[in-house]
This record gives structure tokens, C-alpha cells and sequence, in this order.
């Protein structure tokens, strides 16, 4: 979601609860999930806070395409109560599929080291049986295949329906959490100049194929 620079403030922790992974060497894809499909809509809330005030935004995610195999997804987000803007504002992301294969838990770009990687990743309980291994190769060697959880991060590339002069940035990326059991969201937000882990909640929704469509970014 494209939020304001802000000043830093303390960390706060999401809830999510955890199943033991299975370890066994080897890449392999997560496993294929029913509510992350193409079309798939998803509403809930990002929390904006800074020091001066709290402020969460209603937020709407839609798939708009997905490639296990290339560990590769895309679609968009509108936030609803954008305080400075006069219209929902709409932006289109593209995200990496934490597998092992295509990509490791280390982002390697986007202004995140690897510190950053784990402070943000532990913030989920499903990563935490992960951590050792991913403190020695990225989770390389790990198989997510019958895991309950999908880790990746979305990173928005533009704005569909306003100017980049909107007051509003789009630098950062999230670390995301996916729970392939209920199709619900857990996500923060990194950005080195905006207020750290600001928190994304999102459920599954059965609103269909309605809403903002971008068919060319739709993988079959």
C-alpha cells in the first residue's frame, strides 16, 4: 500500500500460528493452493501508524497472476481511506514466491540486508521453525512443499489511477505471510524512510472476478 515517509517507531508482531516444517533437502514448489488464483480478491486493513497518530487504511488485493512454477505473482492494491486523497488509490504489484528455487527468505535488493530479512520474517510464528536453516544458506535447503504457509514479498511497481505527484510512496515492499488453510494475509510493510512494520491484514473474500482487471498479466 503506498503510505506517507514517516518517522521510525518501535516493532510490533503479528499473529499467525505455526506447523512444524518439513526440512528435507531438495526445491521444490509451495505447495498449490486454491486461494491464490488468478482472480482471487482479498480485503482487510494496513496499519499506518506513526508516533504523532494511529490510522489504518481499508485495503483490497486481487491476484492477478500466478506462476508457482517461477515462484511469480502479481495483482493490485486499492486502499479505500486514503486520508490525502479525493479517490481510492490503486497501484499494481508483482511479487516473489519464497520456494528455494527462485527465490531464498534473503531479498538481496530494495534497500534490505539480510538483518532486515530476519527481523521482518520472524516477526510471523510459521517462519520460526525456519530460522536456523535460513540463517546458513536463505532456506536453500529447505522443502516447503507441505507447508501450510507461503512466504513471499510484493513490491509495487506503479500507480494505476493517480500521479507519482500524490503525497503518497510506493519504495518499499512487504514481507508477506499466506495461509494456504484460509486464504488469510499477514504482511509488513520495509521501507527505510517510512515507520517500521506497519502491519497487513488481509482475508479471503468471494467477491469473484469483479473489480480491477489487468487480463495481459493473467498466467495460464
Amino acid at each position: 500500500m503506498p503510505v506517507r515517509v514517516e518517522e521510525t517507531s518501535s516493532s510490533s508482531s503479528t499473529s499467525s500460528s505455526s506447523s512444524a516444517p518439513s526440512q528435507l533437502s531438495g526445491h521444490t514448489s509451495p505447495p498449490v493452493c486454491t486461494l491464490l488464483t488468478v482472480g482471487q480478491a482479498f480485503s482487510g486493513t494496513q496499519n499506518v501508524s506513526s508516533l504523532q497518530k494511529d490510522e489504518a487504511w481499508r485495503v483490497n488485493v486481487r491476484i492477478q497472476g500466478c506462476d508457482l512454477d517461477h515462484g511469480y505473482l502479481c495483482g493490485t492494491m486499492e486502499a479505500l481511506n486514503v486520508p490525502m486523497a479525493d479517490t481510492p488509490v490503486v497501484t499494481f504489484w508483482e511479487g516473489e514466491i519464497v520456494d528455494g528455487k527462485n527465490y531464498t527468505f534473503f531479498t538481496g535488493k530494495w534497500e534490505a540486508s539480510s538483518e532486515d530479512d530476519t527481523r521482518h520474517w520472524t516477526q510471523f510464528p510459521s517462519f520460526q521453525p525456519f530460522l536456523e536453516q535460513v540463517k546458513v544458506d536463505g532456506g536453500k535447503s529447505l522443502d516447503l512443499i507441505n507447508y501450510p504457509y507461503i512466504f513471499m514479498r510484493w513490491k509495487e511497481q506503479y500507480f494505476v489511477n493517480v500521479g507519482t505527484d500524490c503525497g503518497l510512496t510506493i519504495a518499499g515492499f512487504y514481507y508477506v505471510c499466506f495461509s494456504c488453510t484460509d486464504g488469510s494475509i499477514n504482511g509488513f510493510y520495509y521501507d527505510p524512510n517510512s515507520s517500521p512494520f506497519q502491519k497487513l491484514e488481509l482475508k479471503s473474500t468471494n467477491e469473484g472476478r469483479s473489480g480491477f482487471s489487468f487480463s495481459s498479466y493473467e498466467l495460464q
